[in-house]
């Protein structure tokens, strides 16, 4: 009849780690969700990106800001007439000098600009330029040097002080 030793020993020839029908399950159903969980992950990966920081609401502007450059000329008329110091006073300085704001002394307040006064027109103009308090800076803005000391003059005047109008700087000639 039939020789069933060789069916037997082919078969065990082709065997493989699956044995029942659980581990063939199992093995088909790992098949399919490991690489969707792998494929989620890549794309997580690869569009976490472009995601803002958190706090971030203008993420274009913040990017301007880190990569703007460092430093900048600026090109003025070295010819212009000079603003008076009445003129500087309106433009920049009565915002809180007129009402008092952050602890500014008013204008013509001579009580206030007293102790002031005491210290010298030096003491106050360097008080300008460099910024005192809530006061930012003013060297390097809107008006020159020469302007800003006309500003402290007239100010300081109005509060009691007796101070010579700045003289005007000199071109230098080359």
């Amino acid at each position: 009849m039939s020789d069933n030793s060789q069916a037997t020993g082919h078969e065990e020839d082709h065997t493989g780690p699956i044995k029942t029908p659980k581990q063939l399950l199992l093995a088909a159903f790992f098949s399919f969700v490991i690489p969707i969980f792998v494929i989620i992950g890549l794309v997580y990966y690869v569009t976490s990106a472009n995601k803002p920081a958190a706090g971030a609401v203008n993420t274009e502007k913040a990017t301007a800001e880190r990569i703007q450059k460092v430093g900048m000329v600026e090109i003025r008329d070295a010819n212009r007439e000079m603003k008076s110091g009445e003129e500087v006073f309106k433009a920049q300085c009565a915002a809180c000098h007129a009402t008092g704001a952050a602890g500014a002394p008013k204008f013509g307040d001579t009580a206030a600009w007293g102790a002031r006064v005491k210290t010298g027109f030096d003491a106050l103009y360097n008080s300008a330029m460099k910024g005192k308090g809530a006061m930012g800076a003013q060297g390097g803005g809107d008006f020159s040097d020469y302007e800003v000391a006309r500003a402290v003059v007239y100010m300081a005047n109005a509060g009691g002080a007796k101070f010579d109008e700045p003289k005007k700087p000199v071109a230098e000639a080359k």
